[in-house]
């Protein structure tokens, strides 16, 4: 492998992907809300998210979640201390109501990737809870902290954007959860092991068409929520029909990640024309 190779894996396994997807989905609340960006708090949830994701993947493995005997993961784990104190330095420019949403996030991480008392495994080794924390701490991040900063009232129509939010984390895990069949233990129950990958593609298919649909109960409906929601549903519909078990290395931590980035394109592209 090529340095060039050698820097997208890192890339990719530094979490640094994850975090422009979750910073593309925060942006876009902003366009649909009318929210003005804050840039201390868009760049304290990308450099949150970085050491956040690297702590849920690797902290398992490492000793006490803090010893890292390998040294890749120790670069790894570097570069997440340093981001961190970034994050913290714009965390300090946020609201207190922001501070109080952020600590109840950092509470379910914490819940999802340590155990919640010695003998008993953290909440991560619980297949349907760990799907429903994961789109949780997502939609919070994205929708609940930027309202909050904002100082928007929970309107219908917030309320419905907050439940598509949450439904499109769902969906965008389903690849995922396929792929990990390999590795997951039977006694996990994740969504694959309880009903089968073809019911669970079913499934993705079902929750697309539900998120789509409730653009439509929106009290105000503009032709860019319209259009804009309507090429991600057929975004998604390819995303769950190209999805199998046996995926490619990159088609879940890559092209399914890329979904919110090439949105946030897409819905900037359309804003100059609707």
């Amino acid at each position: 492998m090529g340095w060039i190779g050698r820097i997208f894996n890192f890339y990719l396994d530094a979490s640094i992907h994850v975090a422009f997807a979750v910073v593309s989905l925060l942006l876009i609340t902003n366009l649909y809300l009318n929210i003005i960006p804050e840039q201390h708090l868009i760049q304290f949830v990308f450099f949150g998210t970085i050491p956040s994701y690297n702590f849920i993947k690797y902290g398992v493995e490492a000793k006490r979640y803090v010893l890292v005997n390998n040294s890749y993961h120790r670069q790894i784990q570097i570069l997440s201390l340093i981001v961190l104190v970034y994050a913290g330095y714009h965390f300090l420019f946020l609201s207190y109501q922001v501070w109080l949403v952020c600590f109840v996030l950092a509470l379910f991480i914490g819940l999802y990737a340590l155990p919640i008392s010695p003998g008993h495994k953290n909440l991560r080794s619980s297949g349907m809870l760990k799907v429903l924390l994961v789109a949780l701490v997502w939609t919070g991040t994205t929708v609940i902290i930027p309202v909050i900063s904002s100082h928007l009232s929970v309107s219908w129509d917030i309320s419905l954007y907050i439940a598509q939010q949450f439904i499109l984390i769902l969906i965008l895990l389903i690849p995922f959860e396929i792929r990990d069949l390999e590795y997951d233990e039977l006694n996990l129950k994740t969504i694959p092991q309880r009903i089968g990958v073809s019911k669970t593609k079913i499934l993705g298919l079902l929750l697309s068409l539900i998120f789509f649909s409730i653009t439509f109960l929106k009290d105000y409906l503009s032709l860019l929520d319209i259009i804009g929601r309507g090429m991600l549903f057929l975004i998604l519909i390819t995303m769950i029909l190209m999805t199998h078990r046996n995926q490619s290395k990159y088609f879940s931590s890559f092209f399914v990640e890329s979904i919110p980035i090439c949105w946030l394109v897409l819905l900037t592209v359309l804003e100059s024309y609707v």
